[in-house]
Formats: C-alpha cells, sequence, structure tokens
C-alpha cells in the first residue's frame, strides 16, 4: 500500500513537474515572441523609410525627366514657330512679287488694248483705201474683178506649165548628173548603219601544256603516239623546245581544231596511247560536226533566214574555221548579208533576199569536194543543188563575175562583198595602215594651238577637233579648219576625201538653291 502511494505520489510529482515545465516553456515562448514582433516592427519601420526614400528619389527622378522632355518640347515648338515666321514672311514676300507681276500684267494689257484698238483702226482705214483702189483699178481698165482673176489664172498657167516643162528637164538633167552620186551615199550608209567585228585566223594554233614532261608522253615511245595522232587528225603537230607549248600547223582549220581538242582531252585524261588516239580524234571530230551545225541554225536565226537546206547550214556553220585574206569566213558573210538588206531596203527591193544571198555569196569556200571550179561558181551550183532561188543563184554565180546578172540582187550582192572585204581594217594587211593613218590624222591636227581634243571617226573619213573657247575665237575657227585641210592634202596620202569639223563649243552653268 505504502508502495502505491508512493508510487501515486512519484507520478503526481512527476505530472507537477511536467506542468511546470510545460508553463516555464509557455512563459519563455512568450518573452521570445514579443522579442521577435518588436525585431520585426524595427525592420519594418527600417523597411518602411527605405521605400520611402526610394519612393522620394523616383519621384524627384520622374519629375526632372518630365521637366526634360517638356523642355525639349518647347526647344522644338519655338524652332518651329520661327520656322512658321519665316514661311510667313517668304509667303509675305511672294505675295507682294505677285501682286506687283498682276499689277505689271493689268498694265501691259491696258497698253495692248490700246494698241488693239489702234490697229483695228488702221485696218478700217485701209480696207476704205483698198476698196477705193480696186474701184479705182476697174474703172481704169474696163474690167471687174472676177474678169481679171480669169485673166491672171490663165496666164499664170501657161506660165507655170512653161517653169514645170523647164524644171523637169532640168531634174532629169541633175539626175543623171547626180546618180553616181546617189549611189555612192546609198553605199556610204549601208557601210555606216553595219557595225562588225574583226577576226583574223592563221594557219598554225599554238596549244599550251603545263610542264614539258608532256611532250615526251605525247610523242610516245618511239614516236608512235606523235604518228598515229598526226594520222588521225592530218594536222602537223611540231613538238620543239618552244617551252610548255606544242605548234598545230595545217592549212584546215577544222582539222586544227579537231587536233586541239583532242590534245586537251588526251593530256587532261593522261591515257595517251594510239588506240586511245583514234577513239578520242573520233569523238571530237562529232563534236565538232554537231557545233557547225549549231553555228549554222544560230547564224540563220540571228539573221532572219528560214527554210535553209540542212547541208547549207552545215556549210554557213562551217564558214567559222574558214578565213579569206586572215578575215572570218563566216563574219565576212554576216557582214554581207546585213549590208545587202540595207542597201535592197534603201533601193525598195526585198530585204529578206537580199540577206539570204549575202549569207550563201561564199558558200563555195567551204564544199567537202574541192573541185576545179571558182568559188563563186561552185557555190551557185550548190545553191541550185539544195532548190534555192534562181534569183539568189545568180547573185551567188555573178558576184565576181563568172556569169551574167540576171536580177538586182546580183550586183547588190557584189558591191557588199567588195565593202565587207575592202573597208579599213577588215583584212590583215590593211589594218597597220589604216590604224597608222588615223593616227597621224589626230596628231596634226594636235600639233595646233589651242586644240585640246581630236577624233577620227567614218573609218578615217571625218576629223573632229575640238579646241578651247578662251584660246580660239570663232574667226580662227574658219582659219583652223581651212589650214589642217590644206595640210592633209600636201601631206598625206588618203581615200577619198577627209571632213574637217572644228567645234568650239562655251559652256555657263549655275546653280539654283
Amino acid at each position: 500500500m505504502d508502495i502505491i502511494i508512493y508510487v501515486v505520489i512519484a507520478v503526481i510529482a512527476l505530472i507537477v513537474g511536467v506542468v511546470a515545465t510545460l508553463i516555464a516553456q509557455k512563459n519563455m515562448s512568450q518573452s521570445r515572441a514579443k522579442i521577435i514582433i518588436e525585431e520585426a516592427n524595427s525592420e519594418a519601420e527600417v523597411i518602411k523609410k527605405n521605400k520611402l526614400l526610394e519612393a522620394r528619389e523616383e519621384e524627384i527622378r520622374i519629375i526632372a525627366e518630365a521637366e526634360k522632355q517638356a523642355s525639349q518640347r518647347m526647344s522644338k515648338a519655338q524652332s518651329f514657330e520661327g520656322k512658321l515666321k519665316q514661311r510667313e514672311l517668304q509667303l509675305n514676300q511672294q505675295q507682294s512679287e505677285n501682286q506687283r507681276s498682276r499689277n505689271e500684267i493689268e498694265q501691259t494689257r491696258a497698253k495692248l488694248d490700246d494698241q488693239l484698238a489702234l490697229a483695228e483702226s488702221k485696218q478700217t482705214e485701209l480696207d476704205a483705201l483698198k476698196r477705193k483702189a480696186q474701184e479705182e483699178l476697174e474703172r481704169v481698165s474696163g474690167l471687174s474683178s472676177d474678169e481679171a482673176k480669169e485673166k491672171l489664172i490663165e496666164s499664170l498657167k501657161d506660165e507655170a506649165k512653161t517653169a514645170a516643162q523647164s524644171y523637169i528637164n532640168d531634174i532629169m538633167d541633175e539626175a543623171k548628173l547626180t546618180a553616181n552620186k546617189e549611189a555612192k551615199r546609198i553605199v556610204v550608209q549601208s557601210i555606216q548603219r553595219v557595225a562588225t567585228e574583226t577576226a583574223i585566223e592563221n594557219s598554225v594554233t599554238v596549244f599550251q601544256i603545263d610542264s614539258d614532261e608532256i611532250k615526251g608522253r605525247i610523242i610516245g615511245r618511239e614516236g608512235r603516239n606523235i604518228r598515229a595522232l598526226e594520222a588521225a587528225t592530218g594536222i602537223e603537230i611540231i613538238v620543239d623546245d618552244t617551252p610548255e607549248a606544242i605548234v598545230l600547223s595545217g592549212f584546215d582549220p577544222v582539222r586544227r581544231e579537231i587536233a586541239r581538242l583532242a590534245l586537251h582531252q588526251l593530256v587532261t585524261d593522261g591515257r595517251i596511247h594510239p588506240a586511245r588516239i583514234e577513239e578520242v580524234v573520233a569523238k571530237v571530230r562529232k563534236q565538232i560536226e554537231e557545233e557547225i551545225i549549231e553555228t549554222g541554225k544560230r547564224t540563220a536565226i540571228d539573221l532572219g533566214i528560214h527554210g535553209l537546206h540542212p547541208e547549207l547550214v552545215r556549210m554557213v556553220g562551217k564558214m567559222k574555221y574558214r578565213s579569206s585574206y586572215g578575215q572570218n569566213l563566216l563574219q565576212h558573210s554576216r557582214e554581207t548579208a546585213n549590208l545587202c538588206a540595207v542597201m535592197a531596203s534603201e533601193l525598195g527591193l526585198n530585204p529578206k533576199k537580199a540577206r539570204r544571198a549575202g549569207l550563201l555569196h561564199d558558200i563555195g569556200k567551204v564544199p567537202d569536194e574541192e573541185p576545179e571550179l571558182p568559188h563563186a561558181l561552185l557555190g551557185m551550183k550548190l545553191a541550185e543543188k539544195y532548190k534555192e532561188k534562181p534569183e539568189i543563184c545568180n547573185a551567188i554565180g555573178a558576184h565576181h563575175d563568172e556569169v551574167e546578172m540576171t536580177s538586182l540582187l546580183a550586183p547588190i550582192v557584189q558591191v557588199c562583198d567588195a565593202i565587207s572585204g575592202a573597208r579599213p581594217g577588215a583584212r590583215r594587211e590593211m589594218v597597220e595602215a589604216y590604224i597608222k593613218r588615223l593616227n597621224d590624222l589626230e596628231q596634226l591636227a594636235l600639233s595646233y594651238p589651242g586644240v585640246i581634243k581630236t577624233y577620227a571617226i567614218q573609218a578615217g573619213r571625218e576629223l573632229r577637233i575640238i579646241v578651247g573657247a578662251d584660246k580660239i575665237d570663232d574667226v580662227e575657227t574658219e582659219k583652223l579648219s581651212a589650214e589642217i585641210a590644206k595640210r592633209i592634202q600636201d601631206e598625206m596620202t588618203y581615200p577619198g576625201q577627209v571632213k574637217i569639223t572644228v567645234i568650239r563649243e562655251t559652256r555657263s552653268v549655275s546653280f539654283a538653291k
């Protein structure tokens, strides 16, 4: 029993201790909470003060920014106001000027009205005098005005018939005298309206190689490769001491081109032996044939020529690889065709037929076979074979007078062929002399004082000279042109005549702002 009492007392004591501990902890928690609340309040006060300071600073910044923007707007407004005032001043000035111009116009109109009234009065007086003179004339002559008009018309008719007949006779005589001159004008005009390029063909082609080691591979063992290449192309291949170059020699440009392209493919591929050479040459020859046909078709399309026989198209393409006295044959034929079209248009003939005859006039120079015939006759036979019209065939055959001309196309083709071949710079042997003559003309004019620039134009048939306006006056320009013309006559050799034009120009430049 005592033990139970002790246990109960111990439990009660323990409970009391626990309760006392809890009460003590509660009191401590309340004191700590009070301390935390006080610390939070103090921190809140600090944060509040900082936020107030930041808000005050932001307010100050916003106010400063607003004042700055307001000052900028104020300055812009002041500038705009200044511009408005200036514009208003300009408008006022312009209005005053307009008013002054209006007053001047009113004054001028009043003067014109006075002059018009005076003119009307004068006209009235003149009409009265005219009527009076007519009445006096009718009284003196005894004829009315209608009768006088009829007699005058009859006399004028007779005089007009006589004058017209005389005028017709004069025109016929002048036409006979100037026919040659007019023909020359048409020829020169045709030349001036056609622009050409000059192409020079040689009998050799130089094939460039990267190194001299390739020469040995091209020659091959005991010369087998080079012999196979020469046999396949028909071109002589010259391998000498010329560094990094091989010369292909032959009079047939098509064969030279085949040899050049075949060599290029063989060197690029690296396999050079007789069997490979024959294969490559055959392939290149086929490519060249295709290119010839394509060139012929493109030329016919460019010139607007339709319905050519395919064999004639191929012959036109072959002209690209032919030359005549150093002049490329295709370029010469195109030029002749354009000249023929221009000249036919000037003479009122069919320009399409003339262009066709001009293009085909030299096809006798590119036949597949080489018969013993002049190229004009051979070309005519080829044109007849491929069903060209008779006037086209005659123009081809007669352009070197091998056959008689039967149509007007024939002399046109003959003249245009001569123009294309004889113009300065067309053929190789004339180029150097032609360029030297142009340079001599320009240098002769530049030797005079006051001359700034000189230009030899129209193939050397006109010399334009620009002189300084401050160095030579109008009278001296005439003297200068006469002196240069006389000096050219005395010192130089030239075809036809040379026109000397001296240009003196004065320029005055101002700027409105």
